[in-house]
């Protein structure tokens, strides 16, 4: 029998063919939606950890200006810009999740689009979203086929899929054939990585948000390099050492990988966040919240707060001292303790309980140190929450207090964020952008998101969320109100 084509082949046929007439209103609408939210966690990176330090960095190495970056006004190559700009999206992890994928798609997609459209010029909003959703798409599609949960396999999906995503993005725009987007596939297959030693045990590493900006980065060199010639595994996804085979073990759904393809877009599907944190913890947090307003709990009333999580040692609430009393950020965006805390105490959950300072804050840490988990292996080790789990509270006074099932966190598809949410997280973002930005040009800016098919020029959006710098990059902003 003939031997069957690597699935590289067919999604890189579906990467061709789609075009924005494709797209469903459904999709067009989340498409634009997760632009917007990916500018607004790249803003409001831009002062977190790594951010200045890889600015500074591409200052140093220079280049030609293709790219902006996000906030600081610099331009710099396409590749480094979308370094940059990945890493500072996803440094808050207050961006997008496909949560049944357990993915981020927008650090690694959207950057690597905005990127890619300034090098080019004149890249109309009807391209950008078209290749928006296809990037996020296939690394969702990646995410869903894989039967192995990340901790089994030690593979961040973000990362790992976020080089194919990229480069997918990367290929549409630079309207790559079949053949080029297939290389693509494969030089992007040759650097693809992301480990989840970053963040589990005692480790609190920065290359959690480096290596999606990595995959962006990836993604984009993999693009141009096919279409100067360069060639790369045809095979890339199944072949005897493919991605699959040989990263996880053969453990995946070939035909979760390719149904519905160019019909059904994994985008419409993707949460948003509400809280700037792990994914994995939103349940607790809305069920923690519910509690706090229901019952109008006062934090010195407390006496256990129990939160039920899977497959001991569960990664985010383990080594358990070290979760309730986060010495860093990356820390504490990886804890239910803290993050339960946080909420118990004041009631939100916002960017400025994520800093430094409010690591040490005694209010919250007397809180934290009363949360204790309760493991069951019988939950789910993929979704969020898989079953629904509840929050329950003892009292000091001996009151039980048990949170309601909490089937979709806020944010979900089925329990979404609109557009206007989604303005007024992208405000909050910008009021802790690293560089001021004019009000006029943030309003313009969520203006053409929301309008973004009829925008001619997607270049623009990006320019008005950067400090104009005037000195050697002048001419290149001269247009920028």
């Amino acid at each position: 029998m003939p031997k069957e084509l690597d699935a590289a082949f067919t999604l890189a046929k579906n990467v061709v063919d789609t075009q924005f007439e494709n797209l469903s209103s459904e999709v067009i609408e989340a498409t634009k939606k997760d632009i917007l939210d990916t500018l607004g966690t790249c803003i409001g990176g831009s002062t977190a950890a790594a951010a200045k330090e890889v600015v500074d960095l591409g200052r140093e190495w220079g280049g030609k200006p293709e790219c902006t970056i996000v906030s600081y006004g610099d331009r710099m190559p396409c590749y480094m810009g979308a370094f940059i700009n990945g890493t500072m999206a996803h440094a808050l992890d207050y961006d997008d999740t496909h949560d049944k994928a357990v993915l981020h798609v927008g650090p690694a997609v959207v950057s690597t689009a905005f990127a890619i459209a300034e090098r080019e010029g004149g890249v109309t909003g009807k391209e950008f979203i078209t290749a928006v959703a296809l990037g996020a798409d296939l690394i969702c599609r990646m995410g869903l086929a894989t039967k192995r949960s990340i901790h089994e396999g030690g593979f961040l999906f973000t990362p790992l899929y976020g080089y194919f995503g990229a480069a997918a993005t990367a290929s549409k725009i630079l309207a790559l054939d079949e053949g080029k987007v297939v290389n693509a596939f494969g030089i992007a297959y040759a650097q693809a990585s992301g480990n989840v030693q970053v963040n589990i045990d005692d480790e609190s590493a920065l290359t959690k948000r480096l290596q999606v900006g990595f995959a962006a980065k990836g993604g984009i060199m993999s693009a141009l390099l096919s279409q100067k010639g360069l060639t790369g595994a045809q095979n890339s996804m199944e072949g005897r050492f493919g991605l699959f085979n040989l990263y996880q073990r053969g453990e995946y759904d070939r035909s979760v990988l390719l149904r519905g393809l160019g019909e059904e877009f994994e985008i419409s599907n993707l949460s948003f966040k509400p809280y700037p944190c792990c994914r994995l913890i939103h349940p607790y947090i809305d069920a923690a919240l519910q509690l706090k307003r229901d019952y109008q709990i006062k934090t010195d009333d407390i006496e256990t707060v129990v939160v039920n999580v899977n497959a001991e040692p569960h990664p985010l609430c383990h080594p358990l001292d070290l979760r309730r009393r986060p010495q860093d950020v990356v820390f504490a965006q990886f804890s239910i303790p803290y993050a339960v805390a946080v909420a118990l105490t004041y009631g939100k959950v916002l960017i400025s309980n994520f800093t430094l300072p409010a690591l040490k804050d005694e209010a919250v840490l007397n809180v934290s140190q009363k949360v204790t988990p309760k493991y069951d292996p019988s939950l789910s080790t993929r979704e969020v929450a898989t079953p629904p789990i509840p929050v329950e509270i003892l009292l000091k006074d001996g009151t039980n207090l048990r949170s309601k099932i909490v089937v979709h966190p806020k944010g979900h598809p089925e329990n979404p964020m609109s557009f206007d949410d989604l303005v007024e997280k992208f405000k909050d973002c910008v009021s802790h952008s690293a560089e001021p930005l004019k009000n006029p040009n943030i309003e313009k800016a969520i203006g053409l998101c929301s309008h973004l098919e009829d925008v001619k020029d997607v270049s623009q959006i990006i320019r008005l969320l950067a400090r104009s710098r005037k000195s050697m990059y002048l001419n290149y902003y001269d247009f920028i109100p």
